[in-house]
């Protein structure tokens, strides 16, 4: 008798089928704009789901498909394949462009995150401009880090999410190197005053030594 107690709390918080949690966490994800975290989805899924696993069910369902599940940072989202983006030439136009400042300002925060200001203007060799820092910030592709426990606790710079989410990556640890950042004219040949020693002395070693030491000094 001291059984049947244990059977109906176990029905009360009978989980779902796993095809219906795969098309539980395929609705969230197709509704949500934003990477959304194995976390929240258990939140939202009835109580014994298995967000988790059905997150990469549903991964494999989409394999080859138009679309895929993909992680973006801490979280997942369906986004267009990568061999079929040229269909979406005209939604994906980027109306805004960045100046050559805010672009090296983005890629030293990216390489070399979490930095200060200070630390940007010694890596580029000239002040950063408030406009700059602003307008990053407004497009949601850096974010205010920790404060450094050196005197007066400057605050950091950091890429986010959309910043990842815009260029496909899953982590900082997928950018680019050198070699490429050039090859897409991201970079000049010439490196900018004051980071010629740098710059020379990590490219031949950069794919061993990791690509955040692109703007790393000695």
């Amino acid at each position: 008798m001291s059984d049947a107690p244990e059977e109906r709390t176990e029905s009360l918080f009978e989980a779902p089928p796993l095809a219906e949690q795969e098309r539980m966490v395929e609705a969230v994800l197709f509704a949500s704009p934003d990477p959304v975290g194995v976390g929240d989805l258990a939140a939202r899924m009835p109580h014994g789901s298995d967000p988790a696993r059905a997150l990469e069910m549903l991964r494999k369902r989409y394999e080859g498909r138009g679309v895929r599940v993909v992680q973006v940072g801490e979280g997942w989202a369906i986004r267009t394949a990568p061999d079929l983006g040229f269909l979406m030439q005209k939604e994906t136009v980027e109306t805004r462009k960045l100046s050559r400042a805010a672009i090296e300002t983005l890629a030293i925060i990216a390489y070399h995150q979490p930095v200060t200001r200070a630390e940007i203007e010694e890596i580029r060799g000239v002040s950063v401009s408030r406009g700059t820092i602003d307008q990053l910030l407004e497009m949601e592709w850096i974010r205010l880090g920790r404060r450094r426990m050196t005197p007066g606790r400057p605050v950091t710079f950091v890429v986010t999410p959309h910043f990842l989410d815009h260029f496909g990556l899953e982590s900082a640890r997928d950018l680019p190197g050198l070699k490429e950042l050039r090859a897409a004219g991201l970079l000049e040949n010439r490196p900018p005053p004051g980071a010629l020693p740098i710059a020379e002395a990590r490219e031949e070693g950069e794919e061993n030594e990791g690509q955040s030491e692109l703007f790393e000094e000695d």
